[in-house]
């Protein structure tokens, strides 16, 4: 490829493949980029594009597609089995209701960073293939597994002390851990936001999967809102059901002003504009044309996006979470969405790894 990218997910595309892209509103992805570009900016095969972006002047439409069609080149994002169609859903930032202080209402806690998880880098190593680093924890002089999900919940003295906020709905809490930032709202109408701090080290496992393969669900219905009916329908089942995903999620305080939760490329999300990608196929920072449909419909969905965020269950070539925000709409959407899709990079002309 010409801008030296090897990637064996990326292959050189033209610009005419992108479906829509001519009637693409670029504005707002393009703010977003520049956002990215405060970390992308220290790398450098975008130091030279994120300079000259930031003094284009007057960001509209038209100086927007001529600058990018001009300095950037299109990719599009392949699968290993060389198909290019993959699937895109959806994730949100939560609403909970909760308090700083332990009460018969709001019991379940959400736990700060323990002071005993170990993070043992494998950069360096020949086992680290895919796994750049573990958890753990010291017993002894050995380095044995961090605690599962159910060993948290079913002895709260592991982790006491490390209370960060407590809330009133566990099946609340745990979607809280897979979109992995969320706010609070405490009983005097305070807000509190938090974001991703540390995981205990197990992969994460999919409980619609789960119901799925058990029957209690058709693959076709399976979403958020029909897991949480699900609970509701079957509360003896649910926390054992729950802790089928051993993968835990540690949580820190962010502050008030920020505009979005931070996701992996370290800058406020954008709603409808950020997007979660697997690193080893897609480049973290770079602008991403998605071409999926609306959550449950055949209407498309083509909008260029900024990936800056990941996800531990989004892994593979062509393999997308899309950011919808925080409102009820937004919780709604990413609940439901789970399409098919296409993807191309956008990536400096000049690029290099």
């Amino acid at each position: 490829m010409e801008t030296g990218v090897e990637k064996e997910s990326l292959k050189a595309a033209s610009w005419s493949m992108l479906p829509g892209w001519q009637h693409e509103n670029l504005v707002p992805a393009w703010n977003t980029f520049i956002q990215s570009c405060k970390s992308l900016e220290r790398h450098p095969s975008w130091q030279e594009v994120c300079a000259q972006a930031a003094t284009l002047r007057p960001a509209n439409e038209r100086a927007i597609r001529h600058f990018l069609e001009n300095h950037f080149a299109p990719y599009q994002v392949i699968n290993p089995d060389g198909t290019t169609t993959g699937l895109a859903t959806g994730y949100y930032e939560p609403l909970l209701k909760g308090s700083r202080k332990h009460t018969n209402r709001f019991r379940y806690p959400i736990y700060s960073a323990p002071d005993n998880l170990l993070t043992i880098e494998l950069k360096e190593t020949q086992s680290s293939a895919g796994q750049p680093s573990l958890r753990g924890r010291l017993q002894g002089r050995k380095i044995i597994p961090y605690y599962t999900r159910a060993e948290i919940e079913s002895n709260r003295n592991l982790l006491k002390g490390k209370e960060l906020l407590w809330v009133d709905d566990e099946v609340e809490l745990f979607f809280l851990q897979i979109q992995g930032s969320g706010r609070i709202v405490l009983e005097n109408g305070e807000t509190v936001k938090i974001g991703y701090a540390d995981h205990n080290g197990y992969p994460y496992r999919s409980i619609g999967k789960i119901l799925i393969e058990r029957g209690e669900l058709p693959a076709w219905q399976v979403s958020m809102q029909s897991i949480k009916q699900w609970g509701r329908q079957n509360p003896d089942k649910l926390k054992p059901l729950l802790q089928q995903n051993a993968r835990y999620i540690f949580f820190r305080e962010l502050p008030t002003d920020l505009s979005g939760p931070i996701g992996a490329l370290g800058v406020p999300l954008t709603a409808g504009r950020s997007l979660a990608i697997d690193p080893d196929s897609v480049p973290l920072g770079a602008p991403v044309y998605l071409a999926t449909t609306w959550p449950n419909t055949t209407q498309p969905l083509n909008r260029l996006m900024i990936a800056q965020d990941t996800g531990s269950a989004i892994k593979g070539g062509v393999r997308a979470d899309f950011f919808w925000g925080h409102s009820p709409e937004a919780k709604t959407q990413a609940g439901k969405m789970k399409q098919q899709a296409q993807m191309w990079v956008l990536l400096p002309k000049q690029y290099q790894e």
